[in-house]
C-alpha cells in the first residue's frame, strides 16, 4: 500500500515542472503579443527592461518554432523531407497534384505563370497548390525591378513595371527605394506569394559587367545599406528576402548559359562583396542564395552553389545560420560540369538547405535513392529540414496554434 502511494506520489511530483514549463511558456506568449504600452504598464520597468523582457519573449518564441519543427519532422517520411529541400520552377501542368505528390518545399513563379491573367485567377491558382500541399508551401518569385520582373509586366497587376534599384536610387534616394519595397511586399502577399528572390547584394559599378543592371551600382557600403534597407523592410511585412548571389557576382560571365570562373583575391571578398550579405544577415534575412560561378581562391574544383568549402565560409566566417539555397541548378554553369544525376547529391553534400530546381521529377528520386544507398546520410537531410520547418513557422506559413 505504502508503495502504490509512493509510486503515485512519484508520478504527480514528476507533472508538476511540466506544468510550470506549459504555464511559463503561455506567459511569455501572451506577454509577447502585448501592446508594449501595456506591458510597460503592468510591469512598471524602464524602457531598457521592457526592451529586455521583450528579447526574451522573442527568444521563448524561437524556442517554441524549434519545438514544434521538431515534433513535425519526426514524424515525416523520407520522401516528405527530401521533398521539402525542393524549391521547384512551377510546372504548367498538374501543379496543385504534382506539389502533394512530391512533398515539395514550394514553387518559384516565372512571368509565364502571372501573364493574361487576373488577380483573382493568381489567387486562386497560389491557394490551389497550399491547399494540395500536406505542408504550406514557400511560394516565391524574382520581382527584383528593372530587367527581372515576373509579377508587375502584367498590367493587369500593376500599370508599369517595377524600376531597377539604380533606376530608383537616381530618381528619389533611399526614400523613392522604401515606398518601392512596402508597394512589392504588398503587392506579392495580396497574390499569396511569401518570398521573393531579392535584394541582389552584388557589388558592380561597370555597365559592362553580366550583373551590372541588376545590381544597385553603387560601392560596398552603399549597397550595404541599401540592402539593410530592403530586408528590413521585407521583415516588417513578413515578407521573406533572398540575398544573392554569394560570394558575390563580381565581373563574372552569365552562368545560365556556360561555366564561370571568378580568379579574384579573397581578400577582395572580404573588404567589399561580403559587406552587403553581412548587412542582410545582420538585418535578419533567413535565405542566401549561392552562385554558380567557381570562385577560385575559395574552391577552384567546383561551383560555389556545390562548393563545401564556399559553404563554410557563410556558416563559419560570416557566421550565418539560415537557409541555403542554389542558384536554379537547371542553368549551364552546373550542368555543363555534373551529371543530372549527381547535381541535386552534390547540392545537398555542398550543404544547401534548399534547391532552386526545374527538373524537380527527377532530382528527388535520385536525392531518396541517394539516402537509401547510405551515400547521403538521413541525418544530413534532417538538418536542412529542420531549419526550413523552423523558418516557416517564424514566417507564418505553417500557421502556429492561438495558444500553447
Amino acid at each position: 500500500m505504502h508503495n502504490r502511494k509512493s509510486a503515485r506520489f512519484k508520478k504527480r511530483w514528476m507533472i508538476i515542472p511540466a506544468l510550470i514549463c506549459a504555464i511559463s511558456l503561455i506567459c511569455y506568449y501572451a506577454f509577447c503579443h502585448l501592446p508594449l504600452t501595456q506591458k510597460e504598464h503592468r510591469s512598471g520597468l524602464s524602457n531598457d527592461m521592457s526592451s529586455t523582457i521583450a528579447a526574451s519573449a522573442t527568444f521563448s518564441m524561437t524556442d517554441l518554432y524549434h519545438i514544434k519543427a521538431l515534433s513535425l519532422l519526426s514524424n515525416m517520411t523520407l520522401e516528405e523531407k527530401v521533398g521539402q529541400l525542393f524549391i521547384a520552377r512551377c510546372p504548367t501542368e498538374n501543379a496543385a497534384q504534382k506539389a502533394a505528390d512530391y512533398h515539395i518545399g514550394g514553387y518559384i513563379l516565372f512571368e509565364r505563370d502571372f501573364q493574361g491573367k487576373s488577380q483573382s485567377q493568381i489567387i486562386a491558382e497560389i491557394e490551389s497548390y497550399q491547399n494540395a500541399a500536406a505542408i504550406p508551401l514557400f511560394i516565391g518569385v524574382d520581382e527584383e525591378g528593372g530587367s527581372v520582373n515576373r509579377i508587375s509586366t502584367n498590367p493587369q497587376l500593376r500599370a508599369t513595371p517595377f524600376l531597377s534599384p539604380q533606376a530608383l536610387y537616381a530618381q528619389g534616394g533611399f526614400a523613392l527605394i522604401r515606398s518601392d519595397t512596402q508597394e512589392k511586399c504588398e503587392l506579392l502577399k495580396s497574390l499569396g506569394i511569401n518570398l521573393n528572390f531579392a535584394p541582389v547584394c552584388d557589388l558592380s559599378q561597370n555597365p559592362t559587367d553580366f550583373i551590372y543592371d541588376r545590381s544597385f551600382g553603387q560601392d560596398s557600403a552603399m549597397t550595404a545599406e541599401y540592402v539593410r534597407t530592403l530586408v528590413t523592410l521585407m521583415n516588417q511585412y513578413q515578407m521573406g528576402s533572398v540575398l544573392k548571389h554569394f560570394p558575390g557576382y563580381g565581373n563574372n560571365a552569365d552562368t545560365h548559359t556556360g561555366v564561370a570562373y571568378d580568379l579574384r583575391p579573397y581578400e577582395t571578398f572580404v573588404t567589399a562583396d561580403f559587406l552587403p550579405f553581412q548587412a542582410g544577415i545582420e538585418s535578419g534575412a533567413q535565405i542566401v542564395l549561392v552562385s554558380h560561378n567557381i570562385v577560385a581562391c575559395m574552391d577552384d574544383s567546383a561551383p560555389a552553389s556545390l562548393s563545401l568549402p564556399v559553404h563554410e565560409i557563410l556558416r563559419n566566417e560570416l557566421g550565418y545560420t539560415g537557409l541555403i539555397i542554389t542558384d536554379d541548378l537547371a542553368m549551364e554553369g552546373v550542368r555543363q560540369l555534373y551529371t543530372p544525376q549527381t547535381i541535386g547529391i552534390r547540392a545537398v553534400e555542398a550543404g544547401n538547405d534548399l534547391l532552386c530546381c526545374t527538373d524537380f521529377e527527377q532530382q528527388i528520386p535520385y536525392v531518396i535513392n541517394a539516402v537509401q544507398a547510405g551515400t547521403l546520410s538521413e541525418e544530413r537531410i534532417d538538418e536542412s529540414v529542420l531549419r526550413i520547418l523552423e523558418y516557416k513557422y517564424a514566417m507564418g506559413i505553417i500557421p502556429m496554434p492561438n495558444a500553447v
